[in-house]
């Protein structure tokens, strides 16, 4: 779910372009790491549900390709997932005495301005004047700063977008006819042309994954395929890609910032891997295989998110759900309530229990009645996977035209077109995987023997045969057990409003910032959506972001994720000085409130929050004005993750969690007791959960790399031969996960699922930098979080990750902080 670099590239798999290699020595240090490291504990969750792009066909590049929604691993121990998403780069024009070099000064300042609006369009033959009529009141061509999604329907999708599409491809002819090796006559126009697509576009993407419903379903579905055209046709243009090179062949190249370097570096090599090369058949052939795959990465997340709504189940006798936790209780008969059973109460019922993950996890943890865990275990593996809904042909034709791409590019497989992109080998990623899973395997098969001896000791009939519905359940009551650690218990500790309060005082405390609710200056598409302003030392805002928190299952994409809604750009300048600041998302899908009770969440979702704040910190607090590269735009997808788990292990932290942690009620801080108890907890059946998140990556590059669509082996052989040595307890013969697997087949993880480990490194010793200054040190916590923001935060992508890493942190990474947080140290 990464981008880099302006040329586009498909939602399915996004290809950064790293214009560096992380060194063989730290490659060899994530090797031996691998041998050591197990994943974080974390609970048994759904199959992560991310957020799809609405595709931006198979170019991951252009500028607004190119920046991600902060990918948020299976392996986390955040249990919700979030996804990358691509969203816009933008620039404002600026005169420069070198056109090549930074200005020293700048120019006259233009007149205040907005996101362009549409104001004149090339009229085709074929525009009507209904058409043009339509155009004059449609919010999506209006100049605007903040969309406005409280305005925008399905109905302005069609001639909305149809006359944005229509006046860039004048912008466009415009730029091929007057394009120069220079930043203003190439990198300036460019960005404007994608900006405007990007932020008009970003906006029906996102409502679609907030607010879906048949009707834009409908319009996307229609104008999608000119969207793919025209993107392909800027992706592709032989007049930007010489200007490129030019500008790399130049003379002033080594006088060019090291951030400039790597937008034109990026921008080479994606322009030949998005087709620039090919002749024209091959590229006719390329272009059909990109519409189609828009196609149906779309259709392949819609019906995950279909099956997943399908799926309800009307409980009236409170005997079978005894187990379920006041919480789960209440939610099942708000959605009950919803349904129509006007008269549901927590108490007395009906329950409404759904595969949305509140209350999926609900159950499948919770719930002593076997058979109803059972049941809704079952209807998750199989979702999207039967009659209207079924995703497996869908699934057959990615693998098939992925495959053709790959051939068409030069390529053996898909996977090698992903790698090329990004640090790592297949061979490589395959070694690291093997070492992860040997090293996980016994100690996964010694909590499979724990957990059949605790559900034994505790009379449980089904002990000797635990399947797939159990090792949830008896998961969590060894864990309330040997830790005294209850996490529905919990819930009271960690309310919303607190949880926010407490985080935004940590990011204060280690960045300087402020941030401060500013609901009514922005539009928002739901009343319980927040917004925010953040204010630097000076009290001047620097950024703003948008929090969807609450799960809405009826129209909601499942998981987690953060997204751009503006990225900071000095060509796109609103004053004509200052850059225009940067403007994020954050979704989530907690538990809402229920009655007059806040949204009480459990310690998971807590980290979850975290985490996406973390990436919202990187576009925010980015002080790179080139816009290709500033923020999360251009970071190479093994380090994206960097600044999102290093906010998780804040969570760990006893002055942080105090401080988040307050009854809501009472306001007293959660008992020291048990934060020493979420402390010894962290690590519990890691080697289980490593093992789970092994096979999915194991799975996605054996799909990419040496599966045959068509041939004797069939999707479901696959996983299953991979099951066999990354999962004790076999998958049941009935289990089509792959069916609902978004990550790889509707997001940004194709052939690179695997890439998650790499930044856990990065994060582990980013955080053991501050263990090193003393984390009861407040000038020294101080003074080393203003480092990591005037490194990590700040740089964006205009700088190799590595780089930015040792100037962080004065040295390469180590592997001793992971292992030593997984509680490994020992034994390595």
């Amino acid at each position: 779910m990464l981008r880099s670099g302006w040329w586009i590239r498909p939602v399915h798999q996004w290809i950064r372009i790293p214009s560096f290699s992380f060194t063989s020595h730290f490659l060899q240090i994530l090797l031996i790491m691998a041998t050591f490291s197990l994943s974080r504990s974390i609970q048994l969750q759904p199959v992560c549900l991310i957020k799809p792009y609405l595709f931006k066909p198979n170019f991951q590049s252009y500028p607004y390709h190119s920046l991600k929604s902060r990918p948020c691993p299976l392996w986390s121990s955040s249990f919700s997932l979030c996804l990358l998403h691509t969203r816009a780069l933008s620039h404002h024009h600026h005169h420069r005495r070198n056109p090549l070099l930074p200005p020293h000064t700048i120019g006259p300042k233009p007149p205040r301005r907005s996101t362009p609006s549409v104001r004149s369009f090339c009229i085709s033959a074929s525009s009507t004047v209904a058409e043009m009529a339509d155009t004059g009141s449609n919010p999506l061509l209006k100049e605007f700063y903040f969309p406005p999604f409280d305005s925008i329907e399905a109905s302005h999708v069609r001639p909305g977008i149809r006359a944005l599409l229509k006046q860039l491809e004048c912008d466009l002819e415009e730029l091929e006819r007057t394009v120069e090796p220079t930043w203003p006559k190439l990198v300036e126009p460019l960005e404007r042309i994608v900006d405007r697509l990007a932020v008009v576009w970003g906006a029906v993407s996102h409502l679609k994954a907030v607010r879906d419903n048949a009707d834009l379903r409908s319009a996307i579905e229609e104008v999608q395929p000119e969207k793919v055209a025209f993107e392909l046709k800027l992706g592709q243009s032989k007049p930007i890609y010489n200007a490129f090179k030019a500008i790399r062949e130049s003379s002033d190249w080594e006088a060019l910032t090291g951030a400039r370097k790597r937008i034109v570096e990026a921008q080479i090599k994606e322009a030949v891997l998005n087709g620039v090369a090919l002749d024209d058949e091959k590229r006719e052939e390329f272009n059909k295989i990109e519409q189609e795959l828009a196609k149906l990465s779309q259709k392949f997340g819609e019906n995950v998110l279909d099956s997943t709504k399908k799926f309800e189940k009307l409980i009236t006798d409170k005997k079978d759900i005894e187990g379920l936790p006041a919480s789960a209780l209440g939610l099942a008969a708000q959605t009950a309530v919803s349904k129509g059973h006007e008269n549901a109460t927590s108490e007395s019922g009906p329950w409404m229990i759904t595969l949305d993950a509140p209350s999926f996890m609900a159950v499948v943890q919770h719930a002593k009645n076997r058979t109803l865990r059972e049941e809704v275990y079952r209807a998750y593996i199989s979702r999207a996977s039967s009659e209207s809904l079924d995703n497996t042909t869908i699934i057959d034709q990615i693998l098939k035209l992925r495959l053709e791409k790959a051939k068409l590019l030069g390529y053996n497989n898909y996977a090698e077109v992903s790698m090329a992109s990004k640090m790592a080998t297949v061979e490589k990623a395959e070694e690291l995987l093997e070492k992860l899973r040997s090293a996980s395997w016994n100690p996964a098969v010694q909590d499979m023997e724990d957990l059949k001896v605790f559900a034994k000791s505790q009379g449980a009939p089904e002990a000797d045969n635990l399947n797939h519905w159990d090792t949830s359940f008896w998961s969590e009551r060894l864990r309330e057990s040997k830790y005294d650690l209850n996490e529905e218990e919990l819930r009271p500790y960690f309310s919303f409003p607190k949880v926010m309060d407490g985080l935004f005082s940590l990011a204060h405390k280690l960045f300087g910032i402020n941030v401060e609710p500013a609901d009514g200056l922005a539009p928002v598409w739901m009343s319980d959506v927040k917004f925010y302003r953040v204010n630097g030392s000076s009290g001047s805002p620097i950024a703003y972001f948008y929090f969807d928190p609450y799960s809405r299952p009826s129209e909601k994409r499942g998981g987690a994720w953060m997204d751009e809604v503006a990225g900071r750009s000095r060509v796109l300048s609103q004053d004509g000085s200052s850059p225009r600041l940067p403007v994020a998302h954050m979704v989530c899908n907690q538990m809402p409130p229920v009655g007059d009770k806040p949204s009480l969440m459990t310690f998971r979702e807590v980290e979850t929050v975290f985490h996406e704040f973390g990436h919202a910190l990187q576009h925010m607090l980015t002080k790179q004005d080139e816009g290709l590269v500033a923020g999360i735009r251009n970071i190479e997808w093994d380090a994206v993750e960097l600044p999102s788990q290093f906010m998780e292990n804040w969570c760990y932290h006893r002055d942080t969690l105090m401080s988040i942690g307050k009854h809501y009620e009472t306001g007293e801080s959660i008992p020291d007791d048990i934060y020493k108890k979420l402390l010894a907890a962290r690590t519990f059946r890691a080697g289980s959960q490593s093992l789970r998140q092994l096979r999915f990556a194991t799975l996605d590059l054996q799909l990419h790399s040496k599966y045959v669509p068509g041939g004797p082996e069939s999707i479901f052989d696959v996983d299953r031969r991979v099951s066999e040595k990354t999962q004790v307890l076999p998958p049941l013969a009935e289990d089509k996960f792959l069916c609902g697997f978004s990550h790889i087949f509707a997001g940004g993880y194709a052939a690179g699922y695997y890439s998650y480990k790499w930044a856990e490194v990065l994060s582990a010793d980013a955080f053991s930098a501050f263990e090193d200054a003393g984390l009861n040190d407040d000038k020294a916590v101080k003074e080393t979080g203003h480092r990591f923001r005037e490194t990590v935060l700040a740089l964006g992508g205009g700088k190799a990750p590595l780089e930015v890493f040792v100037e962080f942190r004065g040295r390469e990474p180590s592997p001793e902080a992971l292992l030593r947080h997984n509680g490994l140290l020992q034994v390595a």
